[in-house]
């Protein structure tokens, strides 16, 4: 089960479909576990910093975070991949700033946090060009224009 919760303050430029269409096509691409299930919460850019501080030691707002877990379902079985965070106006402020549509913006975060749920990761070059590739290819089929910088 995919949960998909976004500040109401947000809810008219955040689509839920779209945003679970993204986590979809991750899931499918990567050979996620059937079943598997996340949380996906768009907020705002206080919530991001205040968990960055509390979970990595950064006193700074950030794009998205991910949670992984990946301990199954005490009913289902099925595995709990974790969850996401996004913060919608630093979204929103990228968007402007790449000239794309924040929508946009919001799937390529929720693509990214998936693939970090999923043990993706960008610190190493071999790592970053796998995790880029994987993410080029899930925005490519999700007809996405956003891409990541750097």
């Amino acid at each position: 089960m995919i949960q998909i919760k976004i500040d109401e303050r947000y809810a008219d430029l955040a689509r839920s479909d779209l945003l679970r269409r993204a986590v979809e096509a991750t899931l499918t691409h990567e050979q996620a576990p059937p079943g598997a299930r996340l949380t996906v919460v768009v907020t705002d850019d206080e919530e991001l910093r205040r968990l960055n501080e509390e979970y990595l030691g950064h006193n700074a707002a950030t794009d998205v975070l991910s949670f992984p877990d990946g301990d199954p379902d005490p009913e289902t079985g099925a595995a709990y991949l974790g969850d996401i965070l996004i913060a919608f106006p630093i979204a929103a402020s990228q968007a402007e700033a790449a000239g794309h549509p924040v929508i946009e913006e919001l799937q390529l975060l929720v693509v990214h946090g998936v693939l970090h749920l999923l043990e993706h990761d960008h610190y190493e070059p071999g790592e970053k060009a796998r995790m880029w590739a994987a993410q080029d290819a899930i925005l490519t089929e999700l007809g996405v224009r956003a891409r990541p910088a750097g």
